[in-house]
């Protein structure tokens, strides 16, 4: 009898596409599931009759509470090596091996840059009116070169970004509690003095931070007022390091002249959430780790995960 795997949140309807899945037929039944389940009791409903979970990201959560419902899970695979969804405690206690995978940091470092030189350009607005017959030239654009980005968070991705913007001919700058001088001059950037003076001296602003005790909320309304009416806010980190609501106030009164928004505290966004219809808001659905690389190696270790599991050598065991 063969083993049943269900892959979540396969929105595009690729996961197949990606990864050896052929291999393993002779002993899984793979069974992509298109449909986001958020509520616990779905996804008990959903998931009960499988032995393996493939997760993408953190968009599922698996606590004790889930974990302890599914007496037949036997492996869940998540995409990445960090995890902070997901009850390891209780996931050893039920007999369940998690697993992750690589994941390039590539992919959100270019839809940074998407999302900034779209709102600096305005290139929403101007091809939307140029497709549908508006005005020849409506904006005039946010220069980048000589102009001072901000980052808040230098690891990975941030320091990546922070070579384009020097590419780009700009004045970067940074900042985290932890962030040294000696990092900044290595990556060939300033240290800003203070979160406050990032934010007030900015013409643009990139989050780059992990989401922990001390970055939840880091950006309240104290914070937004700081910054330049003329500045860009850019989220492609966690929602919760913003205050969505004060975001979404700044917006509408604009004290700021946009923000780029690729994560969000509920997703998939619901078709009436205030996000959807706020002003100056350049948005993507999550698309920072969405490349074909990346869901080529998500798929494609999920399978040598699953592969090895079956041969008792589990593989990129997490946490």
């Amino acid at each position: 009898m063969r083993l049943r795997c269900a892959v979540l949140d396969d929105f595009q309807g690729v996961a197949k596409e990606f990864g050896d899945w052929d291999s393993l037929s002779d002993r899984v039944e793979v069974v992509p599931l298109r449909g986001h389940l958020a509520d616990e009791d779905e996804l008990v409903a959903a998931l009960v009759g499988f032995d393996i979970v493939v997760t993408l990201r953190e968009r599922v959560a698996f606590p004790g509470s889930l974990l302890g419902r599914l007496p037949r899970l036997r492996l869940l695979v998540a995409s990445g090596m960090r995890n902070g969804v997901i009850d390891y405690a209780a996931a050893e206690a039920h007999g369940i091996t998690v697993c992750g995978t690589e994941s390039s940091s590539a992919p959100p470092v270019e839809l940074t840059w998407a999302l900034l030189l779209g709102l600096a350009r305005g290139l929403v607005e101007e091809s939307t009116a140029l497709r549908t017959g508006g005005p020849w030239q409506s904006t005039v654009g946010a220069d980048l070169h000589g102009r001072r980005l901000g980052l808040l968070g230098l690891g990975r991705i941030g320091s990546r970004v922070a070579q384009v913007g020097l590419a780009f001919g700009m004045r970067v700058s940074a900042w985290s509690r932890n962030l040294t001088e000696e990092r900044a001059r290595e990556v060939g950037v300033g240290l800003a003095p203070s979160m406050a003076d990032l934010l007030a001296t900015s013409d643009f602003v990139s989050i780059h931070l992990a989401l922990g005790d001390r970055t939840r909320g880091l950006l309240g309304a104290a914070e937004l007022a700081l910054l330049k009416p003329t500045a860009y806010l850019v989220n492609t980190s966690r929602a919760a390091v913003v205050d969505q609501d004060a975001l979404l106030a700044a917006l509408h009164e604009g004290r700021i002249a946009g923000a780029g928004v690729d994560v969000f505290d509920e997703e998939p966004l619901p078709a009436g959430h205030p996000m959807r219809t706020a002003p100056r808001l350049l948005a993507t659905p999550h698309l920072g780790y969405v490349s074909y690389a990346n869901y080529t190696t998500y798929y494609g270790q999920a399978v040598e995960n699953i592969r090895s599991f079956l041969a008792g050598t589990p593989v990129r065991r997490l946490p």
